[in-house]
């Protein structure tokens, strides 16, 4: 199963001007190399049979009869491959000579598509050799070889998932670029044969050019551009490569290279398919079209990949780079606290009241509080901050708590809970020895009145502080903890929640406060409902219980942000934790994720507002709309 990945190559062969045999030669020798890299489909630079900078030598018929030979020698040469060839060649046609891109397949030519716009500007002058092939459709070119071989503008190359389309150099700079059309029209990898220069600055307009592209068209795009042995009579070309996917650059080569080149990638199929699905404006779009797409259609051997050596990031939520985790980070604050001061501001209130345990959730929310009320120029001592020790509080929590409202400067109470859950235990008939559900609801519930109550006793705005990975697994107790008046950490994974603490713990805090920030970082994820151990520490862990939180933000971004079926999910997460969890570990704790998903959307049904931060929220008024009832047994077989 190849889970809607496939690899697909950009390569730039070592050419000579004019001379096809050795131009064929080595095309021939980076199709080898794609073929040892198990790739699909390899895409050369434009014009690459007899190389771009041939000048007036293209009115020549020696040059272009010896290109229809290196054509023909190449489909011999793919008979018994397994592979997509894509070269750069001009085409002889009604008395019109056309750059076009040759699309190859198993000993045959499937189709050739013409360059749309020929630029004649400053350096380039190309209209003096080839005629422009925008309005060329269901065309249909003949040779000695091959009979009836469609041409046009219009093809789309289709293989199950897998739909190809193709423009060539100058068609990317137009304002509105034939990818886009083939895009809406369903094409979602767009193959680009170009003959680039280079001149400074060039390579990175080049580079933005190609990834918005490839963005903006939910696509995956590839580009292989001539080399350096073009001629260099006036400019210089590079061979620079590159694979983008989804506005996201997957590889890019050195530019410069003096040797055959091939780069490969494995690009998601199903991940394009989901971001249309969602965007009603991509699907929107093909009222714009005024063609319908000529489909070519093709069918692989097989799909095998061999070595899956995708990048697959175990923390999709987090940037890996450290500086742009920092840009993040600060971005994010900066969300929370814009939407935190505009329901201050709103309201009129100048008090905020929020539930202290020495977490990582609460710890979050309370700083947030703290730079919206800095930035609104409201007191500290407004920060009505409640610690509320119950049956589980260790000494630690409690500490890191206390210390952290002092250092702050927040007005500080406590509240001991256990009296008051005592209390309600006899009026419901509760044993206090009996350590379930009820007994942990219990003190969820009672904090959260206490908190209720002292907002409006304070007119104040109690704020939540649960995170998205408590509101996808429902760990929460519902109208408890899971109900506030605003939710600031609503729409961020418990893997991200830890960053933005060491961010404000290393940036934005200094002296005592980054210090117990530091403390609490090291501290278990725990509600600390059951009672303590014997030595006085916390004994209820909830990644003992429900699993690791990595495993499950990892779980719930390709399930929410790509809709993957289970079995992709599991088989991506073999290969980002693989150093970590055996595959039995991540199928476990998959079920669990995908049944506690489905069975807790009724809380997720009546949650507060909160800020949506990242490309993921949970919220019934944005995007999860779910009914509460569904059955989950299709996705947990």
């Amino acid at each position: 199963m190849n889970h809607s990945f496939v690899k697909i190559s950009s390569a730039c062969p070592k050419t000579n001007v004019a001379d096809v045999d050795f131009n064929v030669k080595n095309i021939k020798l980076c199709i080898d190399k794609a073929l040892n890299e198990n790739s699909k489909v390899v895409v050369f630079p434009e014009l690459s049979i007899t190389s771009y900078t041939c000048a007036d030598l293209f009115s020549q018929s020696t040059l272009l009869n010896n290109s229809l030979n290196g054509i023909k020698d190449l489909c011999d040469f793919l008979k018994d491959k397994d592979i997509v060839v894509v070269v750069g060649a001009p085409l002889l046609y009604n008395y019109c000579l056309y750059n076009c891109a040759y699309v190859l397949f198993k000993g045959s030519i499937i189709g050739i598509v013409p360059k749309s716009y020929i630029p004649n500007y400053v350096e380039f002058y190309e209209k003096r050799w080839f005629t422009e092939g925008l309005n060329v459709k269901n065309e249909f070119a003949e040779f000695p070889f091959q009979a009836d071989v469609p041409f046009g503008s219009d093809l789309i190359f289709r293989c199950g998932d897998l739909k190809l389309g193709l423009e060539i150099c100058e068609d990317l700079w137009a304002p509105i670029p034939p990818s886009s059309y083939l895009s809406i029209m369903g094409a979602n990898v767009i193959l680009n044969p170009s003959a680039s220069n280079e001149v400074v600055s060039k390579a990175d307009y080049r580079r933005s050019l190609i990834s918005n592209q490839s963005g903006r068209c939910m696509c995956a795009y590839i580009y292989s551009s001539a080399g350096v042995f073009e001629s260099s009579t006036d400019v210089v070309f590079s061979g620079h490569m590159l694979i983008c996917e989804n506005g996201s650059i997957l590889s890019e080569n050195d530019r410069f290279e003096r040797d055959n080149l091939v780069l490969t990638s494995i690009i998601d199929l199903e991940k394009l398919q989901s971001e249309r699905l969602k965007n009603v404006t991509f699907r929107d779009s093909i009222k714009l079209c005024t063609f319908k797409p000529n489909y070519i259609d093709f069918t692989f051997s097989n799909w095998n990949m061999g070595n899956f050596d995708r990048f697959i990031d175990s923390h999709p939520f987090v940037p890996s780079n450290e500086k742009q985790r920092e840009a993040r980070c600060k971005e994010i604050f900066n969300i929370q606290t814009a939407g935190l001061a505009k329901r201050f501001t709103h309201t009129g209130l100048k008090k905020a009241v929020i539930g202290i345990s020495g977490g990582l959730d609460s710890t979050l929310a309370l700083v947030v509080i703290v730079k919206t009320f800095d930035m609104l120029g409201i007191s500290r001592k407004n920060i009505i901050t409640v610690t509320m020790p119950g049956f589980g509080t260790t000494d630690k929590t409690y500490n890191n708590a206390v210390d952290l409202c002092n250092y702050l400067g927040c007005d500080l109470r406590e509240i001991d809970i256990v009296p008051a859950c005592l209390l309600h235990f006899k009026d419901i008939n509760h044993p206090k020895e009996t350590h379930d559900v009820t007994y942990e609801n219990v003190q969820a519930r009672e904090r959260t009145q206490i908190l209720m109550d002292i907002a409006n006793k304070e007119g104040g705005l109690l704020i939540g502080t649960g995170d998205l990975s408590e509101l996808a697994l429902g760990w929460c107790t519902y109208n408890g903890d899971h109900m506030s008046m605003y939710a600031v950490n609503s729409s961020i994974p418990k893997t991200l929640v830890r960053y933005l603490v060491l961010y404000v713990a290393e940036k934005e805090l200094t002296g005592e406060v980054s210090k117990t920030l530091i403390d609490i970082l090291n501290t278990p994820v725990s509600p600390e409902l059951l009672p303590k151990d014997a030595k006085g520490n916390i004994s209820q862990k909830t990644e003992d219980i429900i699993g690791p939180y990595e495993l499950h933000d990892f779980f719930l971004y390709y399930f929410m942000k790509q809709g993957s079926q289970s079995e992709k999910i599991i088989f991506m997460a073999q290969h980002a934790f693989k150093n970590v969890y055996s595959k039995e570990t991540i199928e476990k704790w998959f079920k669990l994720f995908i049944k506690r998903f489905f069975s807790q959307q009724f809380k997720r049904s009546a949650i507060p507002d909160g800020p949506k931060v990242g490309t993921i929220s949970l919220s019934p008024r944005g995007d999860l709309r779910m009914p509460s009832d569904a059955s989950y047994n299709g996705w947990n077989r």
